[in-house]
């Protein structure tokens, strides 16, 4: 008995996505576009590292190609936006950006230096990939857009290379009306945040504790000399009073908001403080937005979906290779790694279309990894016996055994 050919390859709904998506890039020729599904394929399935020549036993590719193709530039960020379009639909959507270290050995690799890597707490000799994602509200996950290599350069500060990242980015956000931006504490620089404001982001961020900060006069003008603009420091346990009270969240955290003048930054700020009194010790947490009409619970949600964006780079390293170049050139690094977060995405996406929900739903990129390997193993298996997916019993085993090892999300 035969199948309909929408029945045998109702999984490969993504992959035509991938293909069209492909085709639209009119700057894309027809080689690479088949380069770059064809690497987008291999990093889902591979086992071990994602070397050039591992890749090779995965796709038929030879180590040659990858590296000759690794030294071509892509427009990824393009490509995450589309294919991201076609298989979503609109939700609220934030962008976020923050930057994760990746060790690498040798002495040759452009782009070594010391940058800090979080999971010790210190700085270490190796590289550094500064990612911008797009963080789904309703969802609750996020997808990554535009991954660069930080390269130090003489006449520029890293925190600089953010920014101009952010800027170079800000127009296809704005056309996807994302209009807020999340980092963390470290991106609280002026040399950041006017840039991204001058952009027309808004920002979503976090100071420290002791910030630099002065009210707003709000009294009446006397009448004589020029108006009073500022009313003194900002001193958080002293002037509490002074903060309009928002409410309450678990544990005792209490919030509060105020609209004050930021002296880092030289401009006005919606700040947001959590305190928190326990054992007669009372603790704080500034959030700010440079948005001084955005609501303080807002603000608060904004931020705690930037977290999203640290299960990129866990997936991507455990899952798709993100630390696994081989390359010494700066060229083929920004290709990989931008490739193996487009993988992920693809995973994520397919996980979402298969689901069809559009709902938070939890996935397992380890089972997708395992569903993915089995079902190249399984094409290999049958193309070498004679066998076709139009026939009822194969299909009917290449469903069954591709779930075969995957742990339930």
């Amino acid at each position: 008995m035969r199948l309909s050919k929408s029945y045998c390859h109702r999984n490969l709904s993504l992959e035509s996505i991938v293909k069209t998506v492909l085709r639209s890039m009119s700057n894309v020729n027809k080689p690479q576009r088949t380069f770059i599904a064809a690497l987008l394929a291999t990093l889902i399935v591979f086992q071990g590292k994602a070397t050039y020549r591992n890749m090779n036993r995965y796709s038929g590719m030879s180590e040659k190609r990858f590296s000759r193709w690794y030294s071509r530039s892509f427009d990824f960020a393009l490509f995450n936006r589309r294919i991201i379009a076609h298989a979503l639909p609109e939700n609220d959507r934030i962008a976020a950006i923050d930057a994760s270290f990746i060790s690498k050995s040798g002495k040759l690799t452009e782009g070594l230096g010391w940058f800090y890597n979080g999971s010790v707490g210190q700085s270490q000799h190796g590289l550094e990939a500064s990612l911008i994602s797009l963080i789904d509200l309703k969802l609750n996950t996020a997808f990554a857009l535009d991954v660069r290599q930080t390269l130090d350069q003489n006449h520029k500060t890293r925190v600089e290379a953010y920014a101009e990242q952010v800027v170079e980015i800000a127009p296809e956000l704005q056309e996807q009306g994302i209009l807020y931006l999340v980092g963390d504490a470290y991106y609280s620089k002026e040399k950041f945040v006017s840039p991204v404001v001058k952009a027309g982001l808004k920002l979503v961020g976090k100071l420290r504790t002791d910030a630099d900060l002065q009210w707003f006069y709000e009294g009446e003008y006397c009448g004589v000399g020029r108006p009073k603009k500022f009313d003194g420091k900002v001193r958080f346990e002293k002037d509490l009073h002074r903060f309009e009270h928002v409410g309450r969240l678990q544990e005792g955290i209490e919030i509060y908001t105020k609209k004050v003048y930021s002296k880092t930054f030289k401009c006005a700020i919606n700040v947001v403080m959590l305190r928190q009194t326990r054992e007669n010790k009372t603790s704080r947490v500034l959030l700010y937005s440079t948005d001084t009409e955005l609501d303080a619970l807002v603000i608060i949600k904004y931020y705690k979906a930037r977290f999203q964006i640290e299960f990129l780079f866990r997936d991507a390293k455990q899952y798709t290779g993100f630390t696994h170049c081989q390359s010494r050139k700066k060229e083929a690094t920004h290709t990989h790694l931008n490739a193996s977060l487009s993988a992920l995405n693809v995973l994520k996406l397919e996980d979402q279309l298969l689901k069809g929900s559009n709902d938070r739903t939890v996935i397992s990129i380890a089972s997708w990894k395992r569903k993915k390997f089995n079902q190249h193993l399984m094409e290999k298996l049958f193309d070498k016996l004679g066998l076709s997916l139009s026939i009822q019993k194969v299909a009917q085993v290449y469903k069954q055994m591709s779930d075969y090892g995957a742990m339930a999300a």
